[in-house]
């Protein structure tokens, strides 16, 4: 991908590693020595100065190395070894932005390519050797601790090149302590000169370079971008491609167990409603309301003797029980209930008992009984239908209005008008 190889640098790739994890030398960005072109003083007025060299020093160390942030071929490479050595090779640099890295005392080191971002070919490697003699050298980490090793540099190389994106590049490690130290993987044009790589080296590589280059001739789409973009790129372009919030996705055996509970929440209200039908608290507020009712009426019925009769021709007016039902007035409905509930039977078992002395004086009123019949069963009915009214206002004047609630029953038929 031409675009992200005028792009990408070596300082960049440095934390990019960290990133992903595999290690890479201490590393700081030095400032360059001489101001570059087409700036003026205030263009670097957020720079702090002066730099802190004593931090850096204690964080790089000596010996150090000195290079450009973005460059190749091994040109404007220094080896500082102390802080004056440093300062005199800087000024060499002039304008070229220079990065300072700890130096790694390898045991083993590795120049790996990488093509296609799957094929990866270990080659070892000398820097320190002759041009011509770098690729002449045998490593020297052995048996299982070599195999560990390779994996090792085989799955940082492809982490790497899948992250920039790369598809013909070769990175560098130096080994210290059996760590893989990636120390130049920003070659997207590695050498790969058979007078340089020898000839095993030439033909892998011809080979692969050959069969990827097949393979993306045959994936080609046309009027399409055909280029490969890293990983890092195309997360930071679409931050939603790592959407792998889905496997929260119940399984089979999940899915049944949240199948079972949903009948078991709807049971839950069903049982919780059972006790709503329960209105028996109703009822019994209302029975104790009737007697209450009854009780306040019996004082005034003091004719227990005549009720004792009437009970007799009364009966018939119970009939007209379902008829009081009919006004159920808020005030009206527990009073027709408590005459329904309190019959005159309780009421009269009542006046009975307070009346029992003045039995010589129910005896002369027996032959009168048959006559108030009508009037007490009028009031029986009166009172039914003037059942907002109160007990004691209803009877009282009962006797007096027998004869004319019998015929005009004008007052006590008023209030059934209202209701």
């Amino acid at each position: 991908n031409p675009f992200w190889w005028s792009a990408d640098e070596k300082f960049f790739n440095n934390c990019l590693a960290v990133q992903l994890g595999i290690p890479v030398p201490k590393t700081v960005l030095l400032p360059s020595h001489h101001r570059p072109d087409d700036t003026t003083d205030k263009s670097f007025r957020n720079l702090k100065a002066p730099l802190d060299w004593d931090y850096m020093f204690d964080y790089i160390g000596f010996p150090a190395y000195m290079k450009p942030h973005s460059g190749g071929g091994w040109k404007s490479v220094y080896r500082v070894d102390n802080p004056d050595d440093l300062w005199a090779k800087h000024g060499e640099t002039e304008q070229l932005v220079m990065m300072l890295q700890e130096e790694i005392v390898f045991e083993d080191y590795f120049r790996v390519y990488c093509l296609g971002q799957k094929y990866v070919h270990i080659m070892p490697y000398e820097p320190r050797n002759a041009f011509h003699e770098r690729y002449i050298a045998e490593p020297r980490t052995e048996g299982e601790e070599l195999k560990k090793l390779l994996k090792t540099v085989h799955d940082y190389t492809l982490k790497l090149n899948k992250a920039l994106g790369y598809d013909f590049n070769t990175v560098e490690f130096a080994v210290r302590d059996g760590v893989p130290y990636a120390i130049d993987f920003c070659n997207p044009a590695p050498d790969a000169d058979i007078h340089s790589v020898g000839q095993a080296n030439f033909d892998w590589i011809v080979e692969h370079a050959a069969r990827f280059a097949i393979e993306k001739a045959n994936e080609h789409k046309l009027n399409k971008n055909n280029t490969s973009w890293g990983t890092f790129l195309r997360q930071a372009v679409a931050p939603a491609a790592p959407v792998t919030k889905k496997p929260p996705l119940k399984t089979a055996a999940e899915a049944k167990k949240t199948a079972v509970k949903k009948p078991v929440a709807e049971k839950a209200p069903a049982a919780k409603a059972a006790p709503a039908k329960k209105a028996p608290p109703v009822k019994a507020a209302a029975k104790p309301a009737a007697k209450a009712k009854a009780a306040k009426a019996a004082p005034a019925k003091k004719a227990a003797p005549v009720k004792a009769k009437a009970a007799a021709t009364t009966a018939p007016a119970k009939k007209a029980a379902p008829a009081k039902a009919k006004p159920k007035a808020k005030p009206a409905a527990k009073k027709a209930v408590s005459a329904k509930a309190a019959t005159p039977a309780p009421v009269k078992a009542t006046a009975a008992k307070k009346a029992a002395p003045a039995k010589p004086a129910a005896k002369p009123k027996a032959k009168t009984a048959a006559k108030p019949t009508p009037k007490k069963a009028t009031v029986a009915k009166a009172s039914a239908k003037s059942a907002p009214a109160k007990a004691k206002a209803a009877l009282k004047p009962a006797p007096a209005k027998a004869k004319a609630a019998s015929k005009p029953a004008a007052k006590p038929k008023a209030p059934t008008k209202k209701k």
